[in-house]
């Protein structure tokens, strides 16, 4: 599910040639359900080579991490950089053991289960892997060169099926001690007994079962059935009977639908208060939303409407000061951040001292 209209990538993900890059050079490798990132980027951030390649998930993690291994050889031969790549940045969906390198039950990797990845792919290339959440590496990715750029401190929420979050503190990112730390959509919002559950089905009153694409979509197929007048109607009569949050967000734009709106606004409203709570524990000065689900971004008039909705919502619920002193604002570096942020806290451990 895709609501971003966005087509205008990061100039970081663009790949520049090796003599223009400077080295020496780091992976970033996002391992996702259905496909992995590799991306070796340079020292100042920029994108020397990309491949993406099926993950192939019922055939397990050994076959995976057999071809990432091959491409991470076969790349580094044809550019002529075998040697120069000190370590490796990998980031995957969780639950995870962080500190033992554990995949302990992603549900996008069901066949992947307590395998150990990084020893696999640090035994594989020789190298140090530094392990992250996929959250996390995005929003390392937007601090290090994106929307964070310059800022000591930042919160991501990444608004897709669910929502994810990265936490960075004065330069540090936000792991925990369980290898859940800045998991922002489960932060509470609603504390009745009633209130919604997250899309994994456990997660009571949480900031994702609100303000999630997959929360869009239930929210708005309630209303219909409901009553409620809209455009939409057909969508969820229809024969494919498949209402997403890109057809909602696509009735708001184009036909400037009353309920797709309505709930572009409720959805905003929900991401204030949750944005409200967590600059309120942390005041870091920088909130960025990445993730899919923008509503058009900044490029469109439903994404500033959408933008703008969660600032209006933390003005009322903060204080002057910490309003005046925190920027909200879209992610800038799309799709590639995960494997940009990765490959930049590979360069961050490399660089600190033994």
């Amino acid at each position: 599910m895709s609501v971003s209209e966005t087509s205008h990538p990061s100039k970081f993900a663009e790949i520049i040639p090796v003599t223009q890059a400077t080295g020496p050079y780091y992976w970033g490798i996002d391992i996702g359900g259905t496909g992995i990132k590799l991306g070796l980027v340079d020292s100042a951030g920029y994108t020397v080579a990309f491949k993406s390649i099926p993950t192939l998930e019922s055939e397990g993690p050994e076959a995976a991490v057999k071809r990432v291994g091959e491409v991470v050889s076969q790349i580094e031969t044809d550019l002529g950089i075998t040697g120069q790549v000190p370590h490796i940045g990998l980031g995957a969906p969780g639950p995870m053991d962080l500190p033992k390198g554990l995949l302990v039950a992603p549900p996008q990797l069901p066949s992947w289960w307590g395998f150990n990845i990084v020893k696999a792919i640090s035994d594989l290339t020789g190298r140090p892997v530094s392990f992250l959440n996929d959250a996390n590496a995005a929003a390392y990715g937007e601090f290090w060169i994106g929307t964070g750029q310059g800022s000591d401190s930042m919160i991501l929420l990444t608004l897709g099926t669910g929502v994810g979050g990265g936490i960075i503190v004065d330069g540090e990112l936000v792991n925990g001690v369980n290898s859940f730390g800045s998991e922002c959509g489960h932060i509470l919002i609603d504390p009745s007994d009633k209130a919604r559950l997250c899309v994994w089905g456990g997660g009571r009153g949480q900031l994702e079962a609100y303000a999630s694409a997959s929360a869009v979509v239930d929210r708005t197929r309630e209303r219909l059935q409901e009553g409620a007048t809209s455009s939409l109607s057909g969508v969820l009569g229809g024969a494919n009977n498949e209402l997403t949050a890109k057809k909602v967000y696509e009735a708001a734009k184009n036909e400037g639908d009353a309920l797709a709106l309505e709930i572009v606004d409720e959805t905003a409203k929900w991401l204030g208060i949750g944005v409200t709570s967590l600059v309120h524990a942390l005041d870091p000065g920088v909130v960025t939303l990445g993730g899919a689900m923008n509503f058009g971004g900044e490029e469109c008039p439903i994404g500033r409407r959408f933008l703008s909705g969660i600032i209006a919502e933390f003005q009322q619920r903060t204080f002057p000061n910490v309003f005046e002193g925190t920027s909200i604002a879209f992610a800038t570096l799309g799709a590639a951040a995960g494997y940009l942020g990765l490959a930049g806290y590979a360069r961050k451990q490399h660089a600190k001292p033994t």
